[in-house]
């Protein structure tokens, strides 16, 4: 094989080439590979052979965009979802298939995003390699409501909708308004489903207020997101019947820690607090660090309405300016917060630390605490830093240790990601009067810190309780490692700013912060760290036994915020019935539990992503016409992306609206170009450009570029 590569190509066979190609392709097993990779590998030289090889590979591009087997798909009916990326074409997913078939909007049969519809598959008429098809019949509809803004004239109305998948306006007519008026927010539900040459048509069912206003668009983005307005009210009536669970023969139960020193650290404006520290010194110089988690499932019983609401909502949502909590106010601020001076029943992880963060012992059980003190993070930072003030030895010590833990996490392999997340300052109708970077100092890390710890070790202990081929069911958060193919990619992109990152798999957490390392306040660390995080893939929960890639650990799960998050009240019920020597219950039904929550993560996500974006657009409101430095944060074939560095805002400079050149947009290198002049535009590059317009319906920042800076 050698020697064939070193013919230098001026005498092989087409078919001899092929082969050498593929063999070559193995050696890359699976990972992106480019022209020059492949003709260098080759050793081939000459123009004749080299234009031979780009004809070769470009077939094999072709082939490969479809999957094997898929040419046994033609003509079938397959069954899936659709994804209606834009007002042109959408693509049917479904996990029995290896390829999603493509489908032109008039192919739709007036199907529309997340629907699931059966599909007759056909070859394209192009000749390319995707499949396409046609819509047969829809099987279920996703959503029959969407929210949008009233446009009324005096014959008619519509409603244009906020969810950017739905590429239709919707007809009203004046006598389903419903008393809406123009320019207002509203929930419509369809009445009649959109045809190739019709609008969908709807009623107004609820009116959310008026377009703009506070209450109207955090209104809008819970109902885009399905998320609750309130609890129903045979929920809170069961809440409200609960009683206090600190009696004494409860306590009697439980290992007493009321005599041990504890206190809480949260944010300045959290309600309910539920995870405390305690620390002891040992007679043998070690300390006894105690992680003590609100014991929610004492009060929220299986088989309870109280019960279904948390599943259902499977987590707490932060908008901007309020919470929609997974469980009633009885519960997460009364009886589960772990307020100071107030006897609280807890689950709780127990270490026995030496002076080097090792552990040496440690015990998990049913507990009640009695918290000394509650921090701000302000306030033990405070300590923390002057050696001054009430708990300052305790807060101190806890603080060492935390720091040991932490270089010993990042020494095994753990990614130092440290992303800026923006908080606001709002007047008391919700407008923003300034957004500011969230600051993350030693009193966060130190909290973070013990989580982590009691997170990783309860997932230990219970992968470890079994020894033989079948583990206890249990509810694990894992996260895999990055896609080998963007990982190249990005390798490919931190080396034009000469950075060289190794990705093979036991060397990519190592490379990942030396690089992190090697950027911190160089101008290209913000573009290198956001796609570096764009490489990870996402984090789930499973009952499969696997690791956390980001973490470095061989097992972690959720134990810590059983409050806000429905997977920790599964692995606490879990964790209780093992220490009582329960048997391992039934693994499927775990499974769509952690599924459903995995789900209802992503949504509370992007509901929080959007409330941000909102208040960024409505903070930039009174600045149209200034002008600003930013950072370009992305790029796409319409415009390019640009995070101003001033007020964390993110806005969009059109392709269309650069008159100085016409600009190509070069996905493998993030960037655009100018084909007259040449000049580039790519992540991270410095721009000072000028607000021109905001518009809070589209929750978008228009940008107008004024030059490069760098």
């Amino acid at each position: 094989m050698t020697k064939k590569r070193n013919r230098r190509g001026a005498n092989i066979e087409k078919d001899e080439m092929i082969t050498l190609i593929k063999e070559l392709l193995k050696d890359f097993d699976h990972r992106k590979v480019s022209f020059k990779q492949v003709i260098k590998k080759l050793g081939i030289r000459d123009r004749r052979t080299k234009l031979a090889v780009k004809s070769i590979l470009a077939d094999m591009a072709k082939e490969r965009t479809r999957p094997k087997g898929t040419g046994d798909l033609v003509g079938k009916i397959i069954t899936g979802k659709v994804d209606f990326v834009n007002p042109r074409f959408a693509y049917i997913v479904s996990d029995s298939m290896d390829v999603d078939v493509k489908i032109k909007s008039e192919n739709l049969g007036g199907a529309l995003d997340d629907d699931t519809v059966k599909v007759q598959v056909f070859k394209p008429r192009s000749g390319g390699g995707r499949l396409e098809g046609k819509v047969l019949e829809i099987v279920d509809r996703y959503r029959k409501e969407f929210v949008g803004r009233v446009e009324k004239s005096k014959k008619h109305a519509f409603v244009v909708p906020d969810f950017k998948k739905m590429h239709y306006d919707i007809f009203v007519p004046l006598s389903a308004l419903n008393k809406a008026q123009h320019d207002d927010k509203v929930i419509v539900e369809i009445t009649r489903w959109p045809t190739p040459d019709k609008s969908p048509e709807g009623r107004v069912v609820r009116i959310l207020g008026k377009s703009g206003e506070n209450e109207a668009e955090i209104h809008s983005i819970m109902a885009e997101f399905e998320l609750p307005f309130k609890f129903p009210d045979e929920v809170l009536a069961q809440a409200q019947k609960l009683k206090d669970g600190v009696t004494k023969e409860e306590v009697a139960s439980r290992r007493d820690f009321r005599m041990v020193t504890t206190f809480t650290i949260d944010p300045e404006d959290a309600k309910d607090f539920d995870d405390a520290l305690s620390i002891k010194r040992l007679k043998n110089g070690n300390y006894e660090v105690g992680v003590h988690i609100a014991d929610v499932t004492h009060y929220v019983r299986p088989k309870t309405l109280l019960e279904d609401e948390a599943n259902e909502r499977a987590t707490s949502v932060y908008l901007v300016d309020r919470t929609i909590p997974m469980l009633p106010e009885k519960i997460s601020n009364e009886l589960c917060s772990l307020r100071p001076h107030e006897d609280k029943l807890t689950f709780s992880g127990v270490f026995e630390l030496d002076s080097n963060a090792r552990i040496r012992k440690e015990w998990f059980g049913k507990t009640v605490i009695h918290s000394d003190r509650r921090f701000t993070y302000e306030e033990a930072q405070e300590r923390i830093e002057t050696l001054k003030g009430d708990f300052f030895a305790e807060l101190t010590t806890l603080n060492e240790l935390a720091l040991k833990l932490r270089a010993e996490r990042f020494m095994r392999g753990a990614i130092n990601f440290e992303t800026v997340e923006v908080r606001f300052e709002l007047d008391e109708k919700g407008k923003p009067l300034a957004v500011r970077p969230k600051e993350r100092k030693d009193a966060h890390k130190l909290v973070e810190e013990f989580m982590l710890l009691a997170n990783k070790r309860v997932a230990e202990y219970v992968y470890g309780m079994r020894k033989g081929k079948i583990k206890n069911t249990f509810v694990y958060r894992t996260h895999d490692y990055p896609d080998p193919e963007k990982l190249n990619a990005f390798s490919v992109f931190a080396k034009k700013f000469g950075h060289e990152l190794k990705v093979e798999e036991d060397a990519i957490s190592r490379s990942l912060n030396n690089l992190i390392e090697d950027i911190e306040g160089k101008p290209e660390q913000n573009v290198l760290q956001t796609l570096a995080i764009r490489t990870m893939a996402k984090a789930k929960y499973t009952t499969e036994e696997k690791g956390h890639f980001g973490l470095a650990f061989p097992h972690y799960t959720h134990f810590t915020s059983p409050i806000r998050r429905y997977p920790d009240m599964m692995v606490h019920r879990l964790l209780f019935h093992y220490l009582n020597g329960g048997e391992s219950p039934e693994r499927d039904r775990y499974e769509k539990k952690c599924q459903h929550s995995s789900e209802m993560e992503k949504r509370a996500a992007d509901a929080e992503r959007a409330s941000i974006k909102y208040k960024q657009v409505e903070f930039m409101e009174s600045m149209v016409g200034e002008e600003f430095e930013g950072i370009v944060s992305g790029v796409t074939e319409w415009g390019v992306f640009v995070e101003i560095i001033e007020t964390k805002c993110e806005g969009m400079v059109r392709l269309s609206d650069l008159n100085d050149d016409f600009y190509i947009y070069e996905p493998d290198q993030y960037r655009v170009i100018g084909q007259n002049r040449g000049m580039t535009i790519t992540l991270g590059d410095h721009l000072m450009v000028r607000v021109v317009k905001t518009d809070i319906n589209r929750r978008t920042i228009d940008l107008e570029m004024i030059e490069k800076v760098s």
